[in-house]
């Protein structure tokens, strides 16, 4: 049953120590506004209406939650927060002599959140308030955006996954344990340790992960047909990707000989920990790589408020910056001005937010050209609608019907190019240039040359764009880069509530207050 009220322990802090919390920190601001802005009944669903004890209030603990978020803590430091630190007690309205309650609470909490109709009701409850104060009213930018959050596990070797693998295979798979004893023989998979083989001589790596790899295969075969619960399923799952992403056949073997080696190349979208399976590589750029998920956000670039978040695992096209962003605009109702780097610039998601009427200020992906310093696709005329290619010499060449799995076109100037003046500068095939082009050329032709010609363009995008850094030097300031959970689901909360702690903290700056029954920004003056 949901409670509804907590009697302060000793003296209200709020009351007696009002002086002592900072005016206009978000300290103060739930303490004169908590029950506002967390009424009960916006978590009534959550709880059984008569049975059971009733419960610590949920608006206490979604206020301890937002300050969690914000400030970055684990469960047991916000717990020792609220009862050591003065600003926590008054925000929460509890007593002087308050203990607050059990760290696990938050687990508790969080679980009902999450299986609840609503789990991100928190970022709900402060999006609902930004739509009241009307601030975002008149402003149709959005900056699109992603960032890199590290993963809370150890990134794991192949060999430690293969017995972590089977492991948990054991642990988790009704009569595993009989078959591991009775046919797998290359490690004594009781022990959580390493193996123990001198690490420095390869034969002894090789003839160690041929014998996990037959181990892993011989249990996957053992166990094949039978009929198993979710988690068993899961399990015998995550151990066949392991037997399989990471090795390849020795030299001059299929596999059926039990000869193995670790491949000599990384497994797209590879999973990198036993531990947290939805983990991934991550690399940002050709520099930048790391381990963990990406948080996507929308993000108003005047204001600084997070109008969508989504995070995602760190590889994949499903999860790829130009899948994820329809999404994060799903919940806008009028055309919009988007501001992204060229990670958006796919040409389907172009031609869907023009099609949704939105202005675009996407930066285009630079054109590589067969030659260095020499000629790109766009020193070519190219008339689709004609079906023909001209080449920087004047050479006319009919287009392709699309074809293939990306409905690609191609011209081809074989026998053209051999005596051209402007070969060197072209290309470096013996046969001649080919050309190819993609769905939706135009509109990509269309934007490299307005990004490059077009000063209004140039203009706005130099202005707003970057302020979407801004947001993102927010959302990982105070050590928030590195993950606590591990799952895409419950990192997605966090990052859902890291949002609304932010959002909260910005229009708290800006003035947000409840007047009337109403939320407002008045502008706070020196």
């Amino acid at each position: 049953m949901m409670g509804r009220r907590r009697v302060p322990a000793g003296p209200e802090v709020w009351a007696v120590c009002r002086e002592m919390i900072p005016a206009g920190s978000v300290f103060a601001f739930l303490a004169e506004h908590r029950r506002v802005l967390f009424p009960p009944q916006a978590f009534a669903d959550m709880y059984a209406p008569v049975n059971g004890r009733p419960s610590v209030p949920p608006g206490l603990l979604a206020t301890v939650v937002v300050l969690q978020a914000l400030q970055g803590l684990s469960d047991e430091e916000a717990v020792g927060a609220l009862r050591f630190d003065l600003r926590w007690k008054a925000a929460c309205g509890l007593g002087l002599y308050d203990q607050g309650f059990d760290p696990s609470l938050l687990t508790y909490f969080r679980r009902r959140l999450a299986r609840s109709s609503e789990p991100d009701r928190i970022f709900g409850i402060v999006r609902a308030v930004v739509e009241q104060t009307g601030v975002l009213a008149g402003r149709t930018r959005r900056a699109l955006d992603s960032a890199v959050l590290l993963d809370a596990v150890a990134t794991q070797d192949t060999i430690t996954q293969l017995i972590a693998a089977i492991r948990r295979v054991a642990r988790q798979v009704p009569g595993a344990n009989a078959l591991i004893a009775a046919h797998c023989h290359a490690h004594d998979y009781t022990d959580p340790g390493k193996p123990k083989i001198a690490w420095d001589d390869e034969e002894a790596k090789t003839a160690l992960v041929s014998g996990l790899v037959t181990d892993a295969l011989t249990l996957l075969d053992q166990l094949s047909g039978q009929d198993l619960d979710e988690t068993a399923e899961h399990a015998i799952g995550l151990l066949a990707l392991i037997a399989g992403q990471d090795v390849e056949p020795a030299d001059g073997s299929d596999g059926t000989d039990g000869r193995w080696r670790i491949a000599r190349r990384t497994a797209p979208e590879r999973i990198i920990s036993t531990v947290d399976p939805q983990a991934r590589h991550i690399h940002k750029s050709r520099q930048q790589r790391d381990d963990g998920y990406k948080a996507h956000l929308a993000v108003e670039p005047e204001t600084g408020l997070f109008t969508a978040v989504a995070l995602r695992p760190g590889a994949g096209a499903a999860h790829h910056e130009a899948a994820v962003a329809p999404g994060l605009l799903a919940d806008e109702d009028e055309p919009l001005q988007i501001l992204a780097d060229a990670a958006y610039a796919a040409a389907e998601l172009r031609a869907a937010l023009a099609a949704a009427g939105h202005r675009l200020l996407i930066k285009p992906p630079a054109l590589t050209p067969a030659v260095i310093g020499g000629f790109t696709l766009d020193d070519f005329t190219i008339d689709t609608a004609a079906g023909t290619v001209t080449c920087p010499a004047g050479h006319t060449v009919p287009l392709a019907a699309p074809g293939g799995r990306y409905q690609q076109r191609r011209a081809t100037f074989t026998g053209l190019c051999t005596a051209c003046p402007l070969r060197e500068r072209c290309t470096t095939a013996k046969t001649g240039r080919v050309v190819t082009i993609r769905p939706h050329h135009h509109l990509q032709a269309a934007a490299r040359h307005q990004a490059a010609t077009d000063p209004a363009w140039q203009d706005d995008y130099r202005r707003w764009r970057p302020m979407v850094e801004r947001a993102v030097a927010w959302l990982v300031a105070r050590g928030n880069r590195r993950l606590r959970y591990r799952g895409t689901y419950a990192n997605d909360r966090w990052l859902h509530h890291r949002a609304a702690a932010l959002n909260l903290r910005r229009l708290i700056n800006l003035g947000l207050t409840h007047t009337n029954g109403t939320w407002t920004l008045i502008p706070i003056t020196a």
